[in-house]
């Protein structure tokens, strides 16, 4: 007997240990876990599912053809994707049904034509929150999807236009989507272009703040290309000296009144001038030939309520 037991105690000390599974970074609903984000997409497929992603920086990028997926933080600010690229167009490029990116940094998304961007949407809705795009070319760019709808919340956009080639775009683009809501964000540091362009028909821009005053070739705060309607509030826009166009805050279809802006509400928002702006400007410059409601805005000297363009 003593010598089975020997026996068994060497075979135990000497059996190869039972591989366990490897843990990725990248964790989908039931433990599965993979070493890359496009695996863990892949994983999800046509159907829904979260995509939790843990602390560290990552040089990953991902496209969704299909399904809902959301893609959450871990840590929120601590999931931190730099200088990644996917089809040459951005870090997530997203063509399913629908998104949610909840707590994710994006950062340097910089490509040669300039359009490099934290999400590039083509197709379905999104909803962002908690996010923070720093350093690129475009934070948020999309395509044209009349039926689909964006939300962006509590999120900056920083440092973001012209990359140092001279090639850039604008810290959101939003193409022909059905409708935009930005709420509680923060726009600072513009490199060139304007801080939001939206060609959609129907925009909610709320409580958020445009800070111009460290930014350089920049234009509009906001441009609502082709007119909208909807509700523009509670916001606050400092204009910044070192600007391509100084002569509008807000413009409203300076590319063409494709959709209607009758009755579009602009109103209880601040505006002041940086220290070094030297000109006057206007808070909001009308193209199209609709009425607006512009009320109760906060606005100091040299700057002009509204003007005809």
């Amino acid at each position: 007997m003593r010598l089975i037991a020997l026996a068994a105690a060497l075979l135990a000390t000497t059996a190869p240990a039972v591989p366990q599974a490897q843990q990725g970074p990248f964790t989908v609903e039931g433990g599965r876990s993979f070493a890359s984000l496009q695996e863990a997409v892949a994983s999800i497929g046509e159907g829904r599912g979260t995509i939790r992603i843990a602390p560290g920086r990552y040089g990953e990028c991902a496209v969704q053809e299909a399904g809902e997926i959301a893609y959450v933080a871990q840590v929120p600010g601590k999931a931190v994707f730099d200088r990644a690229i996917c089809e040459g167009k951005a870090t997530l490029v997203l063509r399913g049904r629908a998104a949610r990116v909840d707590g994710i940094v994006f950062m340097r998304t910089l490509v040669e034509d300039g359009n490099g961007a934290g999400i590039r949407l083509e197709t379905g809705n999104l909803h962002v929150s908690n996010a923070m795009f720093i350093d690129g070319q475009c934070g948020i760019l999309t395509a044209s999807d009349p039926r689909g709808t964006i939300v962006i919340e509590r999120s900056t956009f920083a440092g973001l236009g012209k990359d140092p080639t001279g090639n850039g775009a604008h810290a959101i683009y939003i193409g022909n989507y059905g409708s935009l809501r930005v709420v509680e964000s923060r726009f600072e540091r513009g490199t060139g272009g304007h801080y939001v362009k939206v060609r959609a028909p129907r925009v909610e821009i709320l409580d958020s703040s445009f800070d111009d005053s460290m930014g350089r070739n920049t234009n509009y705060a906001i441009d609502l290309s082709n007119g909208a309607t909807g509700r523009i509030a509670g916001n606050a826009f400092e204009q910044g000296p070192a600007k391509d166009n100084y002569g509008t805050i807000i413009a409203v279809a300076p590319e063409g009144a494709k959709h209607s802006s009758a009755g579009l509400v602009i109103e209880r928002n601040k505006a002041w001038l940086s220290p070094g702006f030297k000109d006057s400007t206007t808070f909001v410059g009308n193209w199209s030939r609709d009425s607006l409601v512009v009320r109760d805005n906060e606005l100091a000297d040299r700057i002009a309520v509204i003007a005809r363009r």
